[in-house]
């Protein structure tokens, strides 16, 4: 999230991993696991080698956003005075072989997920 604003909600985590999944599908990806808590979220997905990640993450990152800050711009208000969401850093892991990716698939499931603590959707 722009500035690690807490804003996100268990809704719009749940709105964000149907968002991913759907764009991953577009571009011959496989959303594996998706994690998030209230400033940040984490994707685990399978790609092939032809895939420009950087083209990826932009398209990822400015179609999820335009669709929050339409969707949900009265919750995103107070946060963001700036048509903005998304920070412009991102981290990408590469990794291969089932010991790696069990070790991600642990610390995605791990993450404070509100929407794994019981709480509302919004």
């Amino acid at each position: 999230m722009k500035y690690r604003h807490k804003c996100l909600t268990p809704g719009m985590l749940e709105r964000l991993e149907e968002l991913m999944r759907g764009l991953l599908a577009k571009w011959d990806c496989v959303l594996v696991e998706f994690g998030g808590e209230a400033d940040h979220v984490h994707l685990l997905f399978e790609t092939n080698p032809t895939v420009k990640l950087s083209d990826l993450v932009k398209n990822l990152k400015s179609v999820t956003a335009r669709h929050m800050r339409k969707e949900y711009a009265a919750h995103l208000a107070p946060f963001y005075w700036k048509p903005c969401f998304w920070n412009s850093a991102y981290a990408l892991i590469s990794v291969g072989g089932r010991a790696n990716i069990e070790t991600l698939l642990r610390y995605i499931e791990n993450q404070d997920d509100p929407r794994k603590l019981g709480q509302p959707l919004d």
